[in-house]
């Protein structure tokens, strides 16, 4: 009996008690590695090698296979680790990882990605009747002429140097001709966009309609007069259809992908009661339902 007393006031004892009682109670939660296994089969080993071969262009040496193998132990043990001890909670970038990872395995990668029928490019086409639509290109030249420096004259100068212009052809020498500007004196082929950006909406209107190969005008802009002469303009417009088939049935395919997403949230968000608080409401008070959370 004395000596059960002495055991049972031994530090030591306690320490041990103490110690196997938060070991069975770690790995009830979850945590530590007693009960667990991790097994590397012949299929975990063939994807490693399968992976360092197409990243190095050749197979792994048995040293390198090893270290592959106890990278991916180690990883095992952390992730496993980190979820007993919660870090996997509130974390956006696991989160969205995981979100990746169910939405993958879930959706019908295969069934999205089954070729697109004529009837699905026509109806994607009519709801988006401007998506791919060619903007008209014009490649120019310009003389300015400024009616602040040249006052009422400036329209009657602007037509004698319009023909001036058109006597000496397309390879006129412009330099000394018309007024100082800060304006491009020359924009290469590029669309009414970027013409309008240099030059304004309304001047670039009117120079798509000009007959390319021929000195015209003058057309006003914001600025002032111009004499322009079109190289080249190419027509915008739809382009035929088996020119964009590719990519629009890469856009029919993101729908499918889209709506079959959409479709299993909707499963998922039957399962759950979601409530939106108020902005400035006290959590979990006068909450709103939020059945489009997850839209």
């Amino acid at each position: 009996m004395t000596f059960l007393k002495r055991l049972l006031s031994e530090p030591l004892l306690h320490f041990l008690l103490l110690g196997g009682l938060l070991f069975l109670f770690f790995s009830w939660q979850g945590g530590g590695t007693g009960n667990h296994r991790i097994v590397i089969t012949g299929g975990l080993i063939n994807h490693l090698t399968t992976g360092f071969t197409r990243a190095w262009q050749r197979p792994p040496t048995d040293a390198e296979l090893k270290g592959l193998i106890d990278d991916y132990v180690k990883d095992e043990i952390a992730a496993r680790e980190a979820v007993a001890m919660g870090l996997d909670r509130d974390d956006t970038v696991i989160r969205r990882r995981l979100r990746q990872k169910l939405e993958f395995l879930l959706v019908d990668e295969a069934g999205a990605a089954v070729p697109s029928t004529d009837a699905e490019i026509k109806a994607w086409m009519d709801r988006h009747p401007d998506a791919l639509r060619v903007e008209t290109e014009v490649a120019l030249r310009q003389v300015y002429v400024n009616p602040d420096r040249r006052g009422n004259a400036a329209r009657a100068d602007a037509e004698k140097l319009l023909a001036q212009l058109r006597a000496a052809g397309p390879d006129a020498a412009t330099d000394r001709m018309g007024d100082a500007t800060m304006l491009p004196p020359e924009l290469p082929l590029a669309p009414l966009r970027e013409v309008a950006r240099a030059f304004g909406q309304d001047f670039a209107e009117r120079a798509a309609k000009l007959e390319p190969g021929q000195w015209s005008g003058p057309i006003e802009s914001s600025y002032g007069l111009h004499l322009v002469f079109v190289r080249e303009r190419v027509a915008g417009g739809t382009p035929e259809l088996a020119a964009v088939r590719p990519l629009v049935e890469r856009e029919v395919q993101a729908e499918r992908r889209k709506t079959q997403l959409q479709a299993l949230y909707d499963r998922f968000l039957a399962n759950y009661a979601v409530t939106v608080d108020k902005p400035g409401a006290p959590p979990g008070k006068a909450g709103v339902p939020g059945g489009s959370a997850a839209k």
